[in-house]
């Protein structure tokens, strides 16, 4: 039983993603208008993706721009990466856990209310 672990636990370290990445979970914006954000900094060096969040007036830019900052310092400790060499290799958001609600409506009824969570990621890479 011990050995078949050891030989998983060796080849999910051998097929891991060795790219610099961040996640940031249980955000309490909602994925879709997170994702408008994300759309714009796909595929862009690292320097443009953060001038584009700086100046973004969407509610969900500061805490892609923080996430973004994170990646790069784990590329630059981490993995000894050059920081001009960085672009915005991939990028997505899904949904968390959902908190439900209620707002009181007429005759005694109640409407649910949604307030959606999300999942950042931002994963990096180098250009050749």
């Amino acid at each position: 039983m011990a050995t078949r672990m050891k030989t998983k636990a060796a080849n999910r370290k051998a097929n891991r993603d060795n790219r610099p990445h961040a996640i940031a979970r249980y955000i309490r914006i909602s994925p879709k208008k997170v994702s408008i954000v994300l759309d714009e900094i796909r595929g862009k060096s690292v320097a443009e993706a953060d001038a584009i969040l700086e100046f973004t007036t969407k509610s969900s830019a500061p805490v892609v721009r923080k996430l973004l900052a994170s990646a790069t310092a784990n590329a630059e400790n981490n993995l000894m990466m050059d920081r001009e060499n960085l672009y915005v290799a991939e990028t997505f958001v899904g949904p968390g856990p959902t908190l439900r609600r209620y707002r009181p409506r007429a005759r005694g009824s109640a409407a649910p209310i949604r307030k959606r969570t999300s999942h950042i990621t931002i994963i990096l890479d180098e250009k050749e």
